[in-house]
C-alpha cells in the first residue's frame, strides 16, 4: 500500500476512528422513534445486545464516555460519599471534574501498578466508620486503562478486588471504555471481566469506530434509575437509533478486528524502542496504546509532537516527556513504518552521532 505524501497519519486517538460503510448504510435505513417515548426499535436492539454481551440485566445508550461515567458514579452513591479511584484514572483527570462538581462525591486516588488497584491499598485506605468520615460507596477501575498506555486489569485482579467490595459492602464499577480490547487481548470472552462488576460502561466510539455513543450496563433497577439520572443531565435523545445502527454493527463486526491494532501496536513499540533516545516499556504494550519517553531527545513534548506534525504524523501528549500513539481502523502497516521512521528521522536531527 503505497501512501501518498500529504496524507495524515492519525495516532491521536481511536476516538478519530470514522463509520465503516456497513455503519453508514445501517444509520440510513435505520427504524426510528422517539428514546425518550422508548418507542425507537434500533435503541432497543443495541440496548439488549450490549446487556448480553456482558452479560448483564440492561443496557442503556448514552452519548460519551463522560457521560456514561457521571450517570454511573450518581446512580452507585449519594452526594457527599467517597470514591476510591486509581490515580490516573480518566474519571480523575479528563472529565472535567464532574464526579465533584455535578455528583458531589469525593475522589480518593490510590497508585495501582499499571493501572490495577492492589486489593490489600483499598483494605489500608478505607478507616473506622467515625462522624467526621465520609462514607465509602463505591470502587472505581478502569479497563484498558488510558494513561499507563492501553494496559489491562485482568479478571483475576478484578475478582480480588471485587471480593474486598463485597466484603466492605461497597459497590464495584467498571469504566470500561476500552473493555473489548482487554478482552481480545486477553483471549476470553468479556464477560470473564464483567461478572466481577455491578456495572459498568464500554464506548462505541473508540476502536469499534462508531461516530458516537457509549453504554451504561448493569442489573434492571441501575439502568432504569440511570435513565432518569441521564435525562437530568441533558442526555435523553430522540431518534437515537440513527447512533444505535452503527453501534449494532459494531458489536456484530467490529470486535475480532481489533486483534489488527494490538499487532500494530506491537510493531510500533519494538521499532520505536530501537531508536536512540527513545524509551519504550514493551511490558506496558498490551492493546492498541504505544506510550514512550522521549527524555533523551532533550526537547519539550509538545516540540517533539511538532516535528511529528511536520512530518505528517499525528500523536498527543500524556505526560511530560510522554508522548502517545493509538492504532486503530485505518491504521495499516505501512502506516506503522512510516511513523517509526519519522520518529528515526526527528531522533537523528536532535541526537545526531558524535
Amino acid at each position: 500500500m503505497e501512501i501518498a505524501a500529504e496524507e495524515k497519519i492519525d495516532l491521536r486517538s481511536d476516538t478519530v476512528t470514522l463509520p465503516t460503510d456497513e455503519m453508514l448504510e445501517a444509520i440510513r435505513h435505520a427504524a426510528l422513534g422517539d428514546d425518550v417515548y422508548r418507542e425507537d426499535p434500533t435503541v432497543e436492539k443495541l440496548e439488549e445486545m450490549a446487556a448480553q454481551k456482558m452479560g448483564k440485566d440492561a443496557a442503556l445508550l448514552v452519548t460519551s464516555g463522560t457521560q456514561a461515567n457521571l450517570v454511573s458514579l450518581i446512580n452507585n452513591t449519594k452526594r457527599g460519599d467517597l470514591v476510591f479511584l486509581e490515580a490516573e484514572s480518566h474519571i480523575y483527570w479528563y472529565e472535567g471534574g464532574g464526579i465533584s462538581g455535578v455528583a458531589g462525591l469525593l475522589p480518593w486516588l490510590i497508585r495501582g501498578h499499571f493501572g490495577a488497584i492492589a486489593p490489600e491499598d483499598i483494605e489500608a485506605a478505607l478507616r473506622p466508620k467515625n462522624i467526621h468520615f465520609p462514607e465509602p460507596a463505591l470502587i472505581c477501575i478502569e479497563n484498558t486503562h488510558n494513561r499507563y498506555g492501553g494496559t489491562i486489569v485482568t479478571p483475576s485482579q478484578m475478582q480480588a478486588i471485587s471480593e474486598v467490595a463485597k466484603r466492605r459492602n461497597l459497590k464495584f464499577y467498571m469504566d470500561g471504555a476500552r473493555i473489548f480490547n482487554a478482552a481480545v487481548a486477553s483471549k476470553v470472552n468479556v464477560k470473564e471481566f464483567t461478572k466481577h462488576v455491578d456495572n459498568l460502561m464500554f464506548c462505541l466510539s473508540k476502536s469499534l469506530s462508531c461516530p458516537i455513543g457509549s453504554m451504561v450496563v448493569g442489573d434492571q433497577q441501575f439502568i432504569e434509575k440511570a435513565r432518569k439520572t441521564r435525562k437530568v443531565l441533558g442526555g435523553g435523545m430522540r431518534q437515537a437509533g440513527i447512533i444505535a445502527a452503527a453501534g449494532i454493527v459494531a458489536l456484530e463486526t467490529m470486535i475480532d478486528r481489533l486483534e489488527v491494532d494490538h499487532k500494530n501496536a506491537k510493531r510500533l513499540a519494538e521499532g520505536l524502542a530501537k531508536i536512540n533516545g527513545i524509551k519504550v516499556d514493551l511490558i506496558a504494550v498490551q492493546t492498541n496504546m504505544v506510550r514512550f519517553d522521549i527524555t533523551g531527545l532533550g526537547v519539550p513534548d509538545e516540540v517533539f509532537v511538532q516535528k511529528l506534525k511536520e512530518n505528517n504524523i499525528l500523536a498527543s501528549t500524556i505526560a511530560e516527556k510522554s508522548v502517545r500513539m493509538v492504532t486503530h481502523r485505518g491504521i495499516e502497516k505501512d502506516h506503522i513504518e512510516k511513523a517509526i521512521n519519522a520518529v528515526d528521522k526527528i531522533a537523528k536531527e536532535l541526537c545526531p552521532k558524535k
